[in-house]
C-alpha cells in the first residue's frame, strides 16, 4: 500500500501520524510526505533554511519515509493563495507518488494553514473521477495535531471526532518523539502539548479508548471498499 501524508508545515507530519508512519514502514508499506510550506518563513526562532532542511530529512529518515515533497506556499498565509494552486500541487503529488491512502489535517484546526490544506486535499482526492488512468484513492483520513486540533475553539465547525484507531505500540511512540526532537526548537517542557509526556500520554489515552497498546487516532472521512 502507498500512503501519503499531506501537511502544512514541517513537524505537522510527525505530530499527527509519526508513530503510524513508523509502523507502516516496518510493515513494508511505502510512506511519503508532502509539506506545503517547506520554508515556514513566519515561524518564530526558525533555524536557517539549510538547518531546517537537515531537520526535515533527519526526522523523516528516522521514520523511514520514501519521498519528501516540499512546496513553497507562504506560512500562515494559505488563505491568500488561490485554492486551485493548492489543489493542483497536491494532485501532482498524488500522481507522482501513486498514493492510495491519504492523511491530512482536520478542517476544524485552529491553524489557518491546516484548514486550507485540508480543504485542498479534500478536493484533490477526487482527481480519479476526472482521470481514468489513475487508481481511485482508497481512503482519506484526518489526523490530530497537538497545539492545533486541541485548540479548535470555534463550535460552529465540527471538531475532530476520531473513528479509526491504529495500534502502534510503545516503540513507535518513542520513535515519534525521537523524530520530533530532530526539529530544532519544536519540543517543549511538560505540560506543553509538544512535550514527550503529552505525546506519550495521548497515545496511551487513544490506545485505552480502543483497547490497544498505544494508538494514534484518526477520522476516516472517505473510504472505498470493505
Amino acid at each position: 500500500m502507498v500512503y501519503l501524508i499531506v501537511v502544512a508545515h514541517p513537524d505537522d507530519e510527525i505530530l499527527g501520524v509519526g508513530a503510524t508512519m513508523y509502523r507502516l514502514v516496518k510493515d513494508g508499506h511505502s510512506v511519503n510526505v508532502c509539506i506545503l510550506s517547506g520554508e515556514v518563513n513566519a515561524r518564530n526562532n526558525r533555524p536557517s533554511l539549510n538547518e531546517l532542511s537537515s531537520d526535515v530529512h533527519s526526522s523523516l529518515n528516522l521514520i523511514g519515509v520514501d519521498k519528501v515533497i516540499k512546496g513553497d506556499f507562504p506560512n500562515i498565509e494559505f488563505n491568500t493563495v488561490p485554492h486551485l494552486n493548492l489543489v493542483q500541487f497536491i494532485e501532482k503529488v498524488i500522481i507522482d507518488t501513486k498514493a492510495q491512502v491519504i492523511f491530512t489535517h482536520h478542517p476544524g484546526d485552529l491553524n489557518n494553514d491546516h484548514l486550507h490544506t485540508s480543504l485542498a486535499c479534500q478536493a484533490a482526492v477526487r482527481l480519479f473521477q476526472r482521470r481514468s488512468d489513475l487508481n481511485p484513492i482508497k481512503e482519506l483520513l484526518f489526523m490530530e495535531v497537538l497545539s492545533a486540533t486541541d485548540w479548535a475553539l470555534n463550535k460552529a465547525i465540527n471538531q475532530f471526532n476520531p473513528n479509526t484507531y491504529i495500534e502502534v505500540g510503545e516503540e513507535a511512540v518513542e520513535k515519534k518523539i525521537e523524530a520530533l526532537a530532530q526539529y530544532r526548537g519544536v519540543m517543549r517542557d511538560y505540560p506543553h502539548p509538544r512535550s514527550s509526556e503529552a505525546l506519550k500520554g495521548l497515545a496511551i489515552y487513544r490506545g485505552g479508548q480502543a483497547g490497544m497498546n498505544y494508538a494514534e487516532a484518526f477520522e476516516s472521512v472517505f473510504r472505498r471498499g470493505f
